[in-house]
């Protein structure tokens, strides 16, 4: 059985921490952003039902993500979220970092999320 790192350890420790202060409602569902060291992963949750109301990642079809940094691409999934919610006529979310730092591509999804028409 692989061990855990520290650093997984650690992040697991402050998503917990965030979670039990943050959860999505119907009116003001659950952004929540996962950051491998390869691809972004986003999902709009409402925790009342338990349900996933939008998801879009790096890997999904139809984004236009071929010669561009992985920021710049974490930005085109905020976009493409934001633009997914529209349609489904969510406008507030609540910001689920899942204990990633608010830094580089998890700030670049929140960018691209905003400038799509979400607000935070």
């Amino acid at each position: 059985m692989a061990k855990t790192s520290n650093k997984v350890l650690a992040r697991l420790r402050r998503q917990k921490s965030i979670r039990k202060r943050l959860v999505g409602t119907t009116e003001r569902p659950r952004l929540s952003i996962f950051r491998s060291t390869k691809h972004i992963y986003t999902q709009v949750i409402d925790d009342s039902t338990g349900t996933t109301l939008a998801a879009v990642s790096s890997l999904s079809a139809g984004l236009e993500l071929s010669g561009k940094t992985k920021k710049d691409q974490a930005k085109v999934v905020g976009e493409a979220v934001a633009k997914m919610c529209l349609e489904r006529n969510i406008t507030k979310v609540a910001f689920d970092r899942n204990g990633f730092i608010y830094h580089g591509r998890v700030a670049a999804v929140a960018e691209g999320a905003r400038s799509g028409g979400l607000e935070f």
